[in-house]
């Protein structure tokens, strides 16, 4: 998977359903760790990203996609994150 995000093994950017325009586009993606994403979006459970959110896994972000900012600073805080 191609992103213009960097993301750690375990960590990913998915969307946050709650947090969505009038076109059910999500306004912003979170960082989430990877080995949940596709028991999320199979089988309708939540994730919990960085940041704490808890959402279930309904879109794949998109290069340029805007990222929730408290999960960057997080990323980016952790060892390899951001480089």
């Amino acid at each position: 998977m191609s992103t213009s995000t960097q993301t750690l093994p375990d960590v990913d950017t998915r969307p946050e359903g709650t947090d969505s325009t009038g076109d059910d586009d999500p306004k912003m993606f979170h960082y989430v760790p990877r080995n949940k994403i596709a028991e999320s979006a199979v089988l309708g459970s939540h994730v919990v990203a960085l940041c704490g959110e808890t959402f279930p896994v309904t879109r794949s972000p998109k290069p340029g996609s805007p990222v929730c900012p408290d999960c960057k600073k997080i990323y980016e805080s952790l060892p390899g994150g951001g480089e």
